[in-house]
């Protein structure tokens, strides 16, 4: 598993509806992607959980080739076309769960990013973000969540899917517009080695 997603932050006044019709009118082309696990089309709006307004799809890919066909193919070039070339943040998988409404449509997620202190050894981290992982998995609400590094930076990723408001947490708060799951099942549960 990879996780991947990038970020075009978005003009104060910038009209959100124009962002909510391109999902409306275009997020139904992935929805059978080869590869891709999930693609959670995430939107933030300038007000009470954000400063900016932002879209930021975040992706769950199920193999290497298929998040490589997305980004060299038509998909990922009509982003750059439109907003110009946004850095791809990714981050290797570690672990997967389902949550107690995984049946449910996902309405808003959260993402949280955490240094790995350079006094801590990477493995005891892991761990630790693994427990921290399960619990979540566990709260009433969680659809899914997916734990990551970037061992580049050591920074360690969680993310997960709510089926209503996100519960108070730390890191940021997206509304998500649509999600599309072609190869979901393909995770399987728990660690991803």
């Amino acid at each position: 598993m990879h996780a991947m997603q990038y970020e075009i932050t978005l003009p104060a006044h910038y009209d959100m509806g124009i962002i909510r019709n391109r999902v409306a009118t275009k997020g139904h082309l992935l929805d059978n992607f080869p590869g891709l696990g999930i693609k959670a089309y995430l939107i933030r709006e300038r007000g009470e959980y954000s400063p900016v307004n932002q879209y930021a799809p975040f992706y769950l890919w199920a193999t290497p080739e298929g998040m490589n066909s997305f980004l060299w193919g038509p998909g990922f070039q009509g982003i750059v076309q439109d907003f110009g070339r946004p850095e791809v943040q990714h981050w290797t998988g570690l672990a997967y769960e389902e949550g107690p409404a995984s049946a449910a449509l996902p309405r808003t997620a959260t993402l949280h990013r955490a240094a790995v202190a350079a006094s801590v050894a990477p493995a005891d981290a892991v761990e630790a973000a693994l427990e921290e992982s399960r619990g979540l998995a566990k709260t009433p609400g969680a659809v899914a969540t997916a734990l990551a590094v970037d061992p580049r930076h050591w920074e360690l990723l969680h993310f997960t899917l709510w089926a209503q408001e996100a519960p108070e947490a730390p890191g940021e708060r997206y509304e998500v517009l649509h999600l599309s799951a072609p190869e979901r099942e393909r995770f399987g549960e728990g660690r991803q080695w």
